[in-house]
This record gives C-alpha cells, structure tokens and sequence, in this order.
C-alpha cells in the first residue's frame, strides 16, 4: 500500500520541494514526498536491498522479462510503489534480452542500470512527467546499444523506445500504479526491441496480484486487471459478409485469439464467400474458410463488445457495443490477386493493431 516505511501512515505530495531529513540516515536532500506524520525515506533508503536482484539476475535463464520482475516484486525489498521499480524494469529487459542471445556483459550492463535508474526520483511520473518505468525502458535500448549524446541511430532508438513506453503508460490512464506501469513499459520494450533490433524476448500479459495492495487500483481499466481476462468480442461487418468481413474474422482467429474471440456478419448476407478470398487465405494462411466459416446475418452474432465496420457504409444502429470503428477498406471482390493481396495484407496489419490497443486499454 501507499504508507509511510516508518510509521506506516498514508503519504502526501507537495508542490513544491523542502528539505527533508530522512528518518533512516538523516540525510538531508529535497523531496516532495513524506508521510503526513511528516518522516520521509531517501530513495536510497527506500530501494535498501535492491542489490539483491544482481544475484537474482545473473543466474537467471528465462527470455521473459515480465516472469523476472515478477521474481523481483516479490523479494522483500520490493514495495507497492517506489523508485525501486526505475531499476527493476531495465534489469528485467537487459536480464531477458542477454538470456534471448542479445549481445551484452549482464554484470556491466546491471551496474549501469543500478546507476542511471536510481537517479530518477521516486514520483516522477507525476512531477517530471516521465514515469520512471518508462525512462528505464529507454535506459535498457541506451544500454544495449551503447547510446551516447553523440551516436546517431542508438540516440534516436532510445528515445523512441522511451516514448512509445511512455505512451502506452500515459494511455492507460492516472494514478500512478508502479506494478501495471512497469509491465506496460516491459510490453512496450519487447516489442520495440524484436522490431528493431532482431532480439525477440518472450512476451506474456501478465494478471495483477497486487491490486489489493494498491489503495489508487484503477480497476478494470487496468490492461492487466483480473477482471478483464474474460475475452472481448469483436464482429467484423459489411454488406454481404462474403469478403472483407469473412477474412478479418478468420485473420481474428488466427492472430489474436489469445486477446479476443472474432466474429463477422452482413446486413445483407449473400450465400457463399467469395471464392478468391478462400483460395488466397488458403495459399497465404493456409485457413480453409469454407470448413469454418459461413455468412451469417447481424441476428447470429452474439453479444459484442467491439464492432469494426469494413469501409461498406454498414449502419449497425441495433447491435449494441462499447466501441465502434471503421476501417475504410476498398472491396476487392472482382479484382485481380494483387488487390485481394493488398486488402488482405491490410487487414492483419488492423488486426494487429487492434490486438495491440485492447491490451494496452486503449479500447476500455
């Protein structure tokens, strides 16, 4: 929970710093957190014992980075909340990436994330701007591909690794949660570092344990809440349901079942699906469309949770849903191979993206 290391009592944000004497080693530094019995912990203090994930890390052989920090939120020293995590994140990543056959001196390369991640102060996220887990995501790709304030595609990398974690931190929505912001900054880096540069880490979304710690848990708006683990529903529309509609669903199937269940459906549906779009999602995919699909009107659809229209100018006034999109895809029925190709290669790039969106609760 969110309570003072001392006398467990709640803790206040001010506005602006003071100086603090810490309770612990009575230094004096400036800060904007202490309980409201007025004890303040140093960052120092506050993340004592963290050494103890150099150990943890360096006889560690999983490529999974979410699976590491869990092992380290779980060691004493790790609280709900704390600066602690700016390290965590980046020790996980580099621990992973080494284990995945990333090129990297794991003991340098802890030592430098001890170093530049504890020098983000605890509740950054709110007085910076920068959530500390995201600036760790950042300090990982520094790391790993040596950036420094003159190199050129590391620079521009790590910066971009930074944004895009903190995006999808910044998404998810306040307040603060160093548990949910540390997994989305590891989500974020996984995919960020199999793009560019060729090192693919295992990738699970993990269930929240910790939300009856949180006394600020958002809830189901969570990405990683246990709440939200039953599937959404998506239905992928158009006229007929004989084309578009039919290859997103089975392309639904395909890519993203793991996050949500796909269907489709016409307003108007004809009576077969269109034949190039079972020959070239057999040749391509290898789904046979004909075996486990069929044209089916709105009314066979169950209750949705998401409905993607195909570019068609379907009204769907009478199916209820929490989200609606249009895809605005042309109709490749009667054209040649390399349209349908086209079209179908834009669908699983949508695909993607909507899996990707739902499970970083940009689709609440």
């Amino acid at each position: 929970m969110e309570e003072c290391l001392i006398c467990k009592a709640p803790l206040e944000y001010l506005v602006q710093d003071e100086i603090m004497e810490c309770a612990i080693c009575h230094k004096q530094s400036p800060s904007k957190t202490r309980c409201v019995n007025k004890h303040y912990v140093c960052s120092d203090c506050h993340t004592q014992g963290i050494d103890s994930i150099f150990g943890l890390c360096l006889a560690e052989i999983s490529t999974n980075p979410i699976t590491i920090i869990r092992r380290m939120m779980d060691l004493p020293f790790c609280h709900m909340h704390g600066p602690e995590h700016h390290v965590m994140v980046g020790a996980a990543l580099l621990t992973a990436y080494k284990n995945a056959g990333g090129a990297l001196d794991l003991e340098y390369a802890l030592l430098e994330m001890y170093s530049r991640g504890k020098a983000v102060p605890g509740g950054a996220c709110g007085f910076w701007g920068a959530c500390g887990a995201g600036i760790s995501a950042g300090q990982f790709l520094a790391i790993v591909t040596q950036s420094t304030p003159l190199t050129q595609q590391p620079w521009s990398l790590s910066n971009q690794m930074t944004a895009q974690a903190l995006d999808h931190i910044g998404k998810a929505g306040g307040p603060r949660c160093c548990k949910r912001d540390s997994f989305l900054a590891i989500l974020a880096a996984v995919d960020f570092t199999q793009k560019h540069l060729g090192i693919k880490m295992e990738r699970t979304v993990p269930v929240c344990s910790y939300n009856s710690q949180n006394n600020q848990c958002i809830g189901r708006r969570c990405p990683f809440s246990p709440v939200r683990r039953e599937k959404l529903k998506v239905a992928f529309l158009s006229v007929h349901n004989s084309c578009r509609s039919q290859m997103a669903e089975a392309l639904g199937k395909k890519l993203a079942s793991d996050v949500f269940d796909s269907f489709s459906a016409g307003t108007h549906p004809g009576t077969q699906i269109n034949p190039d779009a079972v020959r070239l999602m057999k040749q391509v995919y290898g789904i046979d469309m004909e075996k486990t699909q069929h044209n089916k009107p709105l009314q066979d659809l169950p209750r949705v949770d998401i409905a993607v229209t195909m570019g068609c100018n379907v009204q769907c006034p009478t199916l209820p849903c929490l989200h609606r999109e249009d895809w605005g895809l042309d109709d490749p029925t009667g054209k040649n191979d390399s349209d349908f190709l086209a079209v179908m290669e834009q669908i699983k790039e949508k695909v993607l993206d909507l899996k990707h969106r739902t499970e970083t609760c940009q689709i609440r």
